[in-house]
C-alpha cells in the first residue's frame, strides 16, 4: 500500500501497535524489503514493452548537425525497442521550452518527453525552472541518483546539474544536462533500466 513504510519501519504503525498488545502472538509480522519497492518486480513485467518518447534539445547553438546529446538519447531508445515519436531543438527560452513540452504531454500518443541541455546554473539555463513549473508529480529520486553518479565521475562539480524527472498528468518528463557524457550515463544507468516501469507507474 501506499502509506505506512515509515511508520511500519519504526514499529509504530498498525502492525507495530498490534504487536506491542499481542506479543504472545507466535506468527512472524510481515517485513519489507528495503532494497526494492514493494512488488517491483510485478510492476516491471506488467509495464509495456515499448514507449513513445518525444526528445527535445534546448540549445542556443546546437543544430541537427552537431546535436550529439540529442541523437544519443535517440540512439538509445532505439537500441532499447522505444519509439521516438519526434525530436525538436529549441533555443533557451524559458517560454517556448515550456509551451512545446506542454503541448507534447497533451497531445495524448506520447508517454514520456526527455530533455537535454539547460540544466546548470548560468544565466541561459532555465530548463529546470521551465519544466518543474509545469510537473503535477515530481521524482526527486532521480536527480539524487544522477548527481551521484555523475560525482563519482567528475567530483563535486556533480552539485551543479540540475537534472530532474516527473511527470505532467500521464506523462513521464525527463530533464538531463546538455553534455553528451552526461547523457550517455543517465540514459545507461537510469532512464532505460526504468523507462517503461516509469510509464507503466504514471
Amino acid at each position: 500500500g501506499g502509506g505506512g513504510f515509515v511508520e511500519d519501519r519504526l514499529g509504530i504503525g498498525d502492525d507495530g501497535a498490534q504487536a506491542q498488545q499481542h506479543n504472545h502472538r507466535q506468527e512472524p509480522l510481515h517485513r519489507h524489503n528495503y532494497n526494492r519497492p514493494v512488488g517491483s518486480e510485478e510492476h516491471k513485467a506488467a509495464a509495456p514493452s515499448q514507449g513513445r518518447v518525444f526528445v527535445l534539445t534546448v540549445s542556443d547553438t546546437r543544430t541537427d548537425a552537431n546535436d550529439t546529446s540529442g541523437a544519443a538519447i535517440c540512439e538509445s531508445l532505439k537500441a532499447g525497442g522505444h519509439h521516438v515519436a519526434g525530436k525538436a531543438i529549441e533555443k533557451d527560452e524559458p517560454r517556448r521550452v515550456a509551451e512545446l513540452v506542454r503541448q507534447q504531454a497533451a497531445i495524448g500518443d506520447v508517454d514520456a518527453i526527455i530533455t537535454t541541455g539547460g540544466t546548470g546554473l548560468t544565466s541561459r539555463d532555465s530548463t529546470f525552472e521551465a519544466i518543474d513549473a509545469l510537473l503535477s508529480k515530481r521524482l526527486p529520486g532521480f536527480g539524487e541518483l544522477f548527481r551521484m553518479l555523475s560525482y563519482q565521475d567528475i567530483g563535486s562539480a556533480a552539485m551543479m546539474s540540475r537534472a530532474c524527472a516527473g511527470t505532467i498528468g500521464k506523462v513521464v518528463v525527463i530533464s538531463l544536462p546538455g553534455s553528451e557524457a552526461a547523457v550517455r550515463l543517465a540514459m545507461t544507468k537510469l532512464v532505460m533500466p526504468e523507462l517503461t516501469h516509469l510509464v507503466q507507474q504514471a
